[in-house]
């Protein structure tokens, strides 16, 4: 068992859960009141979704890691978890003057460590 992409998988599963059940009422539902056109409403319930089936499957592909550890796939879904940490610290930084407004990036940057850190006590390759 690689305890690196298994603590990436509870991390991302507590990840997933933070977004829809506290994300919701503190974002999606405020976009569905505060916006009038009916097409931007429905784009922004799909990428919210969207940003829910994302986190979903980053956890269940840390819990396939942990048991079937793979380097190439762990630095992949690593480079994922860097990602969405860059977006929340450029946005943040450009569009409100600061990183602290939307802290997300904290949990991403832990992420990141995680799955390097299975990544790095994985095999280069898998076996078989």
């Amino acid at each position: 068992m690689n305890i690196g992409y298994l603590l990436s998988s509870l991390g991302s599963a507590l990840t997933f859960a933070l977004h829809v059940w506290g994300g919701g009422p503190e974002f999606l539902e405020p976009f569905l009141t505060t916006l009038s056109d009916p097409r931007l409403r429905a784009m922004s319930v799909i990428l919210w979704h969207a940003v829910s089936l994302g986190l979903g499957l980053q956890a269940m592909a840390m819990l396939w890691l942990a048991r079937n550890p793979s380097r190439p796939l762990g630095l992949f879904i690593a480079a994922g978890h860097l990602g969405w940490a860059a977006l929340f610290l450029i946005v943040g930084q450009t569009m409100l003057g600061t990183v602290w407004d939307l802290m997300q990036w904290t949990i991403f940057l832990v992420l990141t460590g995680l799955s390097l850190w299975g990544a790095l006590t994985a095999p280069a390759r898998p076996a078989g």
